[in-house]
């Protein structure tokens, strides 16, 4: 797949909330996972860290208000594109965030993710 491919289809399967079957197809085994500044993990190394990492994270939602994922845009082997959404944790704070994401593509996958918040 090109980086436009693989861009395309990451939007259409985080846009109907399907991110297991992102990292099944679209993610390197090896692949890294970078957070923003405040975030309580940093960085992840490996695909069972990333799912682990996901896991914590719907586990602190208690509900989804709205959530939106813009068009890539395509620089050689990197796109971006913005994600918001606006949710509630369990601990009861309302979060209205908006990210900016980076990916790498090598070899027809993605091997690394930045999120900027």
């Amino acid at each position: 797949m090109t980086v436009q491919e693989i861009a395309n289809r990451l939007v259409e399967l985080c846009r109907v909330g399907d991110y297991e079957t992102c990292y099944k197809e679209l993610y390197s085994q090896d692949c890294v996972s970078i957070e923003g500044e405040g975030a309580p993990v940093r960085e992840v190394r490996g695909m069972e860290a990333i799912y682990q990492k996901g896991k914590e994270w719907s586990e602190m939602i208690q509900e989804f208000h709205s959530s939106s994922v813009g068009d890539p845009i395509i620089g050689g082997t990197h796109f971006a594109l913005t994600m918001s959404m606006d949710c509630t944790l369990k601990d009861g704070t309302r979060m209205n965030e908006v990210e900016v994401c980076v990916y790498q593509v090598k070899d027809g996958k993605i091997v690394l993710e930045q999120f900027f918040f």
